[in-house]
């Protein structure tokens, strides 16, 4: 719903602002950062992302995100869980039609990606939880603000 808003100029009424709650939500093209908080939320547009970092990251945690497609590319029923037994009547049914994958679906490549960039945050928090590398990390992330900040003064 769009709503103008006006303000009283002497006799005539001028719009001022604009609010429309289908465009309140919307980001424009490019990297965003959403942080939620209890209370509030902040948005940065145009983030650039870390690439260094990030291919650093995923070289680090290969072998966990490779584990996790693997896993998550596993087949299975299309519908509700089967028990052992149907699950035997199924290989069975299965070998004699000589084809191991009837009637089962692969999983789409998101949940592949969903599922290695989780592993690759699993990995990142294993790292972080050594209180060396969380207090670098903490130094890494306030050196970042007050770089932010500086920019923003000159």
């Amino acid at each position: 719903m769009k709503k103008v808003f006006y303000e009283k100029k002497g006799r005539r009424y001028v719009p001022v602002a604009e609010y429309d709650n289908n465009f309140l939500d919307s980001f424009p093209k490019g990297n965003h950062l959403v942080m939620v908080h209890p209370g509030g939320s902040s948005r940065r547009f145009n983030i650039d992302p870390n690439y260094a970092a990030m291919i650093a990251a995923g070289r680090v945690a290969e072998d966990a995100i490779c584990k996790a497609i693997v896993e998550s590319q596993k087949l299975r029923p299309a519908s509700t869980p089967i028990t052992e037994t149907q699950r035997a009547l199924w290989r069975a049914l299965a070998a004699s039609f000589n084809k191991e994958e009837m009637a089962l679906i692969r999983p789409a490549a998101r949940d592949a990606a969903d599922a290695a960039v989780t592993a690759m945050m699993k990995e990142a928090d294993k790292l972080l939880e050594h209180p060396t590398v969380r207090k670098s990390f903490e130094k890494f992330l306030m050196i970042c603000e007050l770089v932010k900040k500086n920019e923003t003064h000159n």
